[in-house]
Parts: structure tokens; C-alpha cells; sequence
């Protein structure tokens, strides 16, 4: 597990606060003064969320001028002004940095993080068309761009550059080809270690997440883009074909750091476990509540946390879908398990347990509601067309939503009617209480 200092470390420099260190004990690399130089840099994991997925840049060592530039397009600040609003509303603006080759080695070496280096085999005509794009992409007016997570981050930008210096190489190469992967696969396999953020993931990415991409969308990833350009073969200043990979090295190891995961989890067993848990627990909670006073707490205290938490997480899933451009987030079947109509369930539900009458018929039709909602987004499963795989949400919620609308139903059925009023005749006293 990452220490927590290096986690704070890791956000302080990512917020501003600080910066990371002047000094290393690896010395920066050296390349022969041979002319340009053009180096695909990939990083590995690190401690961040965002840091799961790896990096990658372009190094270019260019001795006539005396600088080794590193660029890369993931450059964020949370400080910007409207940086929160525009990343609410999928307005996410990354743009590309420029530092230098020392300062970069010395950043991923603090950070525990490894760098691999491929030199890539341009003829000097491309070379020098790759460093102008990048000057150019560099300048103030340009540096910025509207990220997305999948489809334009700074792995598929780097992808393209090098497409496009390259002809339409590294494009040819990948092809169309369906990988048998998606967006989803990924993304749980690469942010396993981070229990919180797989549950948010699980629950916020939508049908287009599912989808089976190509290579080509594959190198959303930074060690994709690794791979693929060691497939790629070009035509030097000869005309003769050569490997676009000219040779690789290790910049950095991570000591302590393993592998990426070759695959994702399999938890839809755990949610499941845990779903079954917590409706056990409701309705063993539930059924003592009338009688016992550690029960109807329990009960209020475990229901609420519940409903909360679907309540608000279906809310987001609505407003992601009609207020924002999170298009990876859209039509999301997670909304029959996690429903707004939870929130006013946090009130009700509490006030029923302790025997508020007014509360029994709208909290009983709303947990039926949510019940069978919750009941109908697992049985659609087999429908085409709705295949999103949420086994997992079902999982956890679906035995959670059944028992809550089972112990609503009885503890409406034994709240006793209110008291009669004082003067009430004494047949209809008898008649209200027949």
C-alpha cells in the first residue's frame, strides 16, 4: 500500500503547494549528440487516482540547440479559475507542458514511479515536422485542450502526433481490429487498488463503457501506445522499411511497485455478499424495531445511510446524463438501482420506525416503487440492447431495496392509528377503533 505521506506529497504538488524535488540520486540521461532525437517516454502506475492509468510524453534531445524538452498533454490545475465548475460539467481543460528531461526524471523518481524510454526511428524530415507540432501545440494560445477520459487524453494525443508525422503508420498498424476489451474493462483493472474510486467508476459508467473498442481506441492507455509502436514499421531517408522503435530502455524502476493488473476483479460475488449482509441485517433490525429501542435505531441509523447514499447517487447519475457532457456516463441502467426517489426515504423511513403514521403509506409506495424498479433493472438484463454490465450494483443493491420495502410494509401495518380526538361521541371512538 502507498505510504499516506507519499499520497499527500503526490496531491501537494498536483494542487501547487509544493514542487517536487530539485535533486535525485539517478542522474539525468545522456544521449550521443547524433542530431535530433525523438523519445517515447511511458510511465508507470502511481499512488493518485489519476496517476492509475500511467503517463506518457515525448522527449526530444536536440543538441544544436542545447535542450532536451520533454512535452506531455496531461498538465492540470486545480487552482485555475473555474476549474471545479468546468470539470463538473465535463468541460475538463488539460493543456501541454514543457519541462526539461532532468526535472522530469527527478519528479517520477520522488513519486516511486517507472519510466521506460523508446527511441523512435524518424527520418529527420519527421523529426523536425514532430517538434514543430509540438512548439506550436506549446504556445499559450494552444496549450489547451477539452480532455475526455477516453477518447482525447494525453495518451491519444500523443497517438496522433506520432501518427501523424508517421504517415498513418501507427493508424495502419492498429487497424480496426476489435481488441475485446472496453472502456470499463480497463478502468476496473487499472484502479483496483482503490476501493472507493472502483465503487464510483462501478456505479457512473454508463452502456458506452461496454462497448468492444479497437486497437486504435486502446491507446487511451499509455503502455498501449507502448506496445503498438513496437508493431509499427516505417520508411527511413532511404525509402527502405525500418521498425519505428529503434531501441528501448529502462529510465526508472519503482522499487515496491508490481505489475498493472493483467485483468480486472471479479467482485460481483463480494457486492453481492455485502448486499445480502445489509438486507439481513434491515429486516432482523426491522422486525424487533416496534419492541426495542437499539433495534428501531439501528434500523433508522442503517436504512438512512442506505438511502442516502443511493438517493444522492442517483441524483448524480441524473444530472451527469441531463446537465453535463459526460457522455461516458449517459443512459446509465444504475439509475433503476440507485433512485432519487431514496431522498425523501432518508425522512420518512426514520419517522416511520418510530411510529409516525403520516409517514407510513408515501414511505410504503416509495420503497415499493424503488423495490421494483431495482427488481425490473435485473429481469431487462436479458432484453438486447441493455447490456450494460452492472452486475455488481445489482448485486449490492437489489437484496437492499427488496428488504427495506419488506420492513416498511410491516412496520406500516403495525403503526396504530392516531389517538381519537377529546369529545369524539363514544360510538365513533368504538367505530375508529374496531
Amino acid at each position: 500500500m502507498p505510504s499516506i505521506r507519499r499520497r499527500f506529497a503526490a496531491l501537494a504538488v498536483a494542487l501547487g503547494l509544493a514542487a517536487a524535488p530539485a535533486r535525485a540520486q539517478t542522474p539525468p540521461p545522456v544521449l550521443p549528440d547524433t542530431g535530433l532525437t525523438v523519445v517515447l517516454l511511458t510511465m508507470g502506475q502511481g499512488d493518485m487516482v489519476w496517476e492509475k492509468f500511467g503517463h506518457n510524453a515525448l522527449w526530444i534531445h536536440d543538441p544544436a540547440r542545447g535542450t532536451d524538452r520533454v512535452y506531455n498533454y496531461g498538465m492540470f490545475d486545480f487552482r485555475s479559475p473555474g476549474y471545479w465548475g468546468r470539470f463538473l460539467k465535463g468541460n475538463w481543460l488539460y493543456e501541454l507542458g514543457v519541462q526539461s528531461i532532468q526535472n522530469t526524471v527527478y519528479q517520477y523518481q520522488y513519486f516511486n514511479r517507472a519510466m521506460w524510454a523508446q527511441e523512435l526511428n524518424l527520418t529527420p524530415a519527421q523529426k523536425r515536422e514532430l517538434q514543430g507540432l509540438l512548439e506550436t501545440n506549446a504556445l499559450p494560445q494552444n496549450r489547451e485542450y477539452l480532455y475526455d477520459y477516453y477518447r482525447d487524453n494525453c495518451s491519444t494525443r500523443i497517438r496522433d502526433v506520432l501518427d501523424r508525422v508517421t504517415g498513418g503508420a501507427l493508424r495502419r498498424t492498429a487497424g480496426d481490429s476489435l481488441t475485446g476489451t472496453t472502456y470499463r474493462w480497463h478502468s476496473e483493472r487499472l484502479i483496483a487498488s482503490d476501493g472507493a474510486s472502483y465503487f464510483g467508476l462501478a456505479g457512473g459508467l454508463g452502456p458506452a463503457a461496454d462497448r468492444n473498442i479497437t486497437a486504435w481506441e486502446e491507446m487511451f492507455l499509455p503502455f498501449k501506445v507502448q506496445q503498438q509502436v513496437r508493431n509499427v514499421r516505417v520508411a527511413d531517408a532511404s525509402g527502405r522499411p525500418v521498425p519505428l522503435v529503434a531501441r528501448e530502455w529502462t529510465m526508472l524502476d519503482a522499487p515496491g511497485r508490481g505489475p498493472e493488473r493483467a485483468e480486472p476483479p471479479f467482485w460481483t460475488p463480494f457486492y453481492l455478499l455485502a448486499g445480502l449482509v445489509i438486507a439481513g441485517i434491515l429486516v432482523l433490525l426491522g422486525r424487533k424495531a416496534p419492541r426495542s429501542g437499539w433495534a428501531r435505531f439501528g434500523f433508522s441509523a442503517i436504512g438512512t445511510l442506505w438511502l442516502l447514499l443511493a438517493g444522492v447517487g442517483g441524483l448524480l447519475l441524473v444530472l451527469l446524463w441531463t446537465m453535463t457532457n459526460h457522455s461516458i456516463a449517459y443512459r446509465n441502467e444504475n439509475l433503476l438501482q440507485l433512485s432519487p426517489l431514496a431522498l425523501p426515504l432518508v425522512l420518512l423511513v426514520p419517522c416511520l420506525a418510530y411510529g409516525a403514521r403520516w409517514a407510513a403509506r408515501p414511505a410504503r409506495l416509495l420503497t415499493t416503487v424503488i423495490a421494483g424498479l431495482s427488481l425490473l433493472g435485473f429481469v431487462l438484463q436479458v432484453l438486447p440492447g441493455l447490456d450494460q454490465r452492472n452486475a455488481q450494483m445489482i448485486a449490492l443493491a437489489l437484496p437492499i431495496n427488496l428488504a427495506l420495502a419488506l420492513v416498511v410494509r410491516v412496520l406500516a401495518s403495525r403503526t396504530p392509528p392516531p389517538p381519537a380526538r377529546a369529545g369524539t361521541p363514544k360510538r365513533a371512538r368504538q367505530r375508529a377503533t374496531a
